[in-house]
């Protein structure tokens, strides 16, 4: 009798550290899936209609502006009131077009890690680049819209402009899930820029929210073909990963295999 009581309780206390065993397993799937579940939630590179909706509007206003009676007025009260001012012409513009670019990698190098490494970021802001050259240059000579200095007819849209907000939604995108503030400062270079745009005599306040939201569509396109650049020049796709992990427990040994599509 003593024998079979003693047998039930070994029985009783193998199925227990089989269940917590089991139990342990679980809980190392579960955390291994968790750890792997920001990277297939990671909408980086998605392009989605709400990302349309900001540079639609600031384009829609910058294209009205060419036509409509009200807006066309607009900039020209706009420049009136700048040269009523006679502000002094500074060339500052020139290279705050390029301060949140140069901001993404002076701080890359100095440890602030933003959402790409500097081969995929200079992939993504190369093309955003492109984009930016592809539309701006063309409808300057399609436009031909008058600058207010009459220098030429290449006014609409700026291009100081666009480059400037492309390079600050660079920023932007490379920095908003690690710093929120940090991301959204390269717009006030953009701004600046928009403005001396305007203070030097060379676009008219149209010209630049046009800029703007081309800028921003640009840096919008160019995160959602990153993947198909990377892809076509041989890169890995981001979302397919592998994961080998050894594992001991309790005098067990193996390998855990974890693939991600």
């Amino acid at each position: 009798m003593n024998s079979l009581i003693s047998s039930f309780v070994l029985l009783s206390i193998s199925f227990q550290n089989i269940s917590a065993q089991d139990s342990l397993a679980v809980h190392t799937i579960q955390d291994s899936v968790v750890a792997i579940k920001p990277n297939l939630e990671d909408k980086t590179h998605d392009f989605t209609y709400k990302k349309l909706i900001i540079p639609t509007a600031l384009i829609s206003y910058g294209v009205a502006s060419l036509s409509i009676k009200s807006l066309k007025e607009l900039n020209f009260s706009t420049q009136y009131e700048i040269s009523e001012h006679k502000p002094d012409h500074i060339r500052l513009d020139n290279y705050t077009q390029f301060a949140p670019a140069v901001l993404v990698y002076g701080l890359n190098a100095a440890g602030v890690q933003g959402k790409h490494n500097f081969k995929d970021r200079s992939i993504i802001y190369g093309t955003s680049m492109l984009i930016t050259s592809a539309i701006t240059l063309p409808l300057k000579h399609i436009v031909k819209e008058e600058r207010p200095d009459l220098s030429n007819n290449l006014s609409f849209p700026s291009g100081h402009t666009t480059i400037a907000f492309a390079s600050a939604q660079f920023m932007y995108r490379e920095y908003r899930d690690t710093n929120f503030w940090l991301g959204i400062s390269g717009y006030s270079f953009a701004v600046f820029t928009g403005v001396y745009r305007m203070l030097n005599n060379k676009h008219w306040f149209g010209d630049v929210i046009g800029g703007a939201g081309f800028g921003i569509l640009s840096t919008e396109l160019a995160y959602w073909l990153y993947p198909k650049i990377n892809t076509l020049l041989g890169g890995k796709k981001e979302r397919s990963q592998t994961m080998i992990m050894p594992f001991y427990q309790q005098g067990n040994m193996g390998i855990g295999l974890v693939k991600n599509f």
